[in-house]
């Protein structure tokens, strides 16, 4: 495993921490931690820990509201029918489930719409010709399409011929055209002038449903109550939870812990999480996120939205044991490709390579992209994972922080069919004769921009710690700061010269050989605390020698029996 690099985040202005303490009445750390965050006053401090719904912006601000709400007031006025268009993956499935729930809830006499998700297999990412000629063969006039079409110029047009029209509801950049639609609402838009960019597709459904409701009079505590999708979709498409998304993910998971869905509640449960354990944003990723992304990959995602629109709890229960399994397989299928995968870098001798493109017809199109990501964590480095699919290559790329891999494999369009995707992952396909011409040309076109220090991963650090000062009065401040996630990460932190309590150090966990450890530090003038150390087995003889060394964590609270205590979850440690 390459070596971890810890890079401290800039230290913020002492100037503006002092009027920031002076101002709010926080502690010097407190202060820290928010100033470097970008809260620098009392107002500033007063929206990021008191989020609420009505801090969100005015839906109207955003480009072709007003035509997307009065397009669908026609469709429902015309009892036209409506079909919900959604992506395969998390942020689709919740955003179809979210506006098809809110036109039930609304609307509880029409049954005018219906939703539809594409075959990741069959029909791919994205608006689909087979999903417009459904469409037309079952009478649809009215496609909402949600988390995807900003790029679908050729196909929009082609559901005008067919007399159907588009409301477009996406977050992803535009090309250079923006389709014909009769209202594209993407906050991405270069013509768009709404304040926050970085919505989620269930989030630019949400804002869709909120102008809606406040152009019909409708009481917006119809909307409100599906917040918990809002959150899914938030947490699991890795957007930024600054802003407009801070509020909508701290209302979502209020709903999410309080009072979620009935699916939801059943992937909670299936995913080990039961109602005494409070959900994070952490916990949504790695526990709901899987499962629903699974039912696309495995099976189909109508599973998925089955089980978000659950009416009774046996039918919650039915589809989330279902995509439950579905996400065993996917993970048997992801480890046993994965190892298989490594096993290919060391037979090719490409350890020393500055990239992985791997290819084998046989693995599982739906994995490919754990898979990849599975590798950088070995081989730091941008990957491309490929398999046969409908007589071509077809393959996903993940990146490493800061390289752009999308730009790095539009170098390379010549030899590709086609790709999308952003900076940090991809998709792309390929004639098999050109495989090992893109897999030469992709790792000359890295080679040639990627800099050293993004070939090793790192840690950005918040901040040194004292361990005597991790009390509890820190945590609940800490607690405070959530939700955590892109653009306002959960504290690292940095404690130097600790020593381990020798006779401490035991494994834990199910897997063979043991890789997980559980150790109690202390440092001079502090009180003892419980470390967890995933994946670092192998250091359990060194840490037990007594000899000092310096820990880079997570602080938090852990839950046992009634008993709550401060825990060390340790993301690296260096002698």
């Amino acid at each position: 495993m390459p070596e971890i690099r810890w890079l401290f985040r800039p230290t913020p202005d002492p100037i503006m921490v002092k009027n920031f303490m002076k101002e709010t009445g926080a502690d010097e750390i407190a202060a820290y931690l928010l100033v470097q965050r970008g809260v620098t006053n009392y107002e500033e401090a007063r929206l990021f820990f008191n989020p609420r719904i009505e801090h969100l912006h005015d839906p109207f601000l955003m480009k072709d509201m007003d035509k997307a709400v009065l397009r669908l007031e026609q469709a429902f006025e015309n009892n036209e029918k409506i079909m919900i268009y959604g992506d395969y993956d998390v942020d689709g499935t919740t955003s179809v489930a979210l506006v098809y729930q809110f036109f039930k809830r609304v609307f509880p006499d029409k049954n005018n719409f219906d939703f539809y998700i594409p075959d990741r297999y069959k029909e791919g990412y994205g608006i689909s010709k087979q999903g417009i000629d459904y469409a037309k063969e079952n009478g649809f006039t009215l496609m909402i399409a949600l988390d995807c079409g900003i790029k679908s110029i050729e196909l929009v047009e082609y559901a005008k011929s067919k007399g159907i029209d588009f409301i477009i509801c996406d977050h992803h950049l535009p090309g250079a055209k923006i389709p014909n639609a009769v209202a594209v609402l993407d906050p991405k838009r270069h013509d768009c002038q709404y304040p926050y960019k970085e919505l989620s597709g269930c989030g630019v459904g949400f804002k869709l449903l909120q102008g809606f409701s406040l152009h019909k009079k409708i009481e917006q505590e119809h909307l409100h109550q599906f917040l918990d999708l809002v959150v899914v979709s938030i947490a699991c498409d890795i957007v930024p939870i600054t802003g407009e998304n801070r509020v909508l993910a701290y209302c979502g998971l209020d709903k999410l812990n309080s009072k979620p869905l009935r699916g939801l509640r059943k992937l909670r449960e299936v995913a080990g999480f039961g109602e005494d354990k409070a959900m994070s944003i952490t916990n949504v990723v790695f526990g709901i996120g899987p499962r629903i992304n699974a039912a696309g990959r495995i099976e189909h995602a109508r599973n998925a939205v089955k089980v978000l629109l659950a009416e009774n709890e046996e039918e919650a229960k039915r589809f989330a044991e279902i995509i439950h399994e579905h996400n065993q397989d996917r993970k048997d299928l992801d480890k046993s490709i994965t190892q298989e995968a490594l096993q290919m870098i060391e037979a090719q001798n490409l350890q020393n390579a500055k990239t992985t493109v791997l290819f084998k017809p046989d693995w599982h199109k739906g994995v490919i992209g754990i898979v990849a990501s599975r590798c950088i964590e070995h081989y730091h480095r941008p990957t491309i994972i490929l398999t046969q699919s409908n007589g071509k290559i077809a393959g996903s790329a993940r990146s490493v922080h800061d390289f752009d891999v999308y730009e790095a494999i539009e170098a390379c369009a010549d030899l590709l069919e086609q790709f999308g995707g952003h900076k940090h992952a991809a998709g792309l396909t390929l004639k098999p004769e050109n495989l090992r011409a893109f897999q030469e040309k992709f790792e000359q076109v890295v080679a040639s921009r990627i800099k050293p220090e993004q070939l090793s991963p790192h840690l950005e650090v918040d901040m040194k710690l004292l361990l005597k000062d991790a009390t509890d009065k820190f945590m609940r401040i800490l607690n405070q700061l959530a939700p955590f996630g892109p653009g306002n990460m959960q504290p690292l932190f940095m404690s130097e010269s600790v020593k381990a309590i020798p006779e401490s150090v035991t494994f834990v966990g199910k897997d063979e050989p043991k890789i997980h450890l559980k150790f109690k530090v202390r440092q001079e003038n502090s009180a003892v605390f419980d470390c967890i150390a995933f994946g670092m087995g192998h250091l359990a003889e060194k840490i037990q020698t007594g000899e000092p060394f310096h820990i880079c964590y997570h602080l938090e609270e852990n839950h046992f029996r009634d008993n709550t205590t401060l825990q060390l979850r340790i993301k690296d440690i260096k002698w």
